[in-house]
């Protein structure tokens, strides 16, 4: 994985893509990796990823600012 890695570093450098841009994408993946994991679970996310969920909320909204998380549905009594 570490020559997958070095490589994909590689060919950012060489196509000009900013440190910025990369972090940004990298980071939107990986966190829609395990929201889909979860199955869109904010909850156990934030707990995979070692981070509070309202601080998950707030990344989720700044990198990808069309994704609707999921509500829980109140149940009728």
């Amino acid at each position: 994985m570490k020559d997958q890695l070095d490589a994909l570093v590689n060919q950012m450098i060489e196509r000009g893509i900013l440190y910025e841009d990369a972090v940004s994408e990298f980071e939107k993946r990986f966190i829609r990796k395990v929201l889909e994991k979860n199955n869109g679970n904010l909850c156990k996310t934030a707990r995979d990823l070692n981070i509070h969920r309202n601080t998950l909320t707030r990344k989720i909204a700044v990198l990808d600012p069309d994704h609707q998380p999921k509500r829980r549905r109140k149940s009728r009594q």
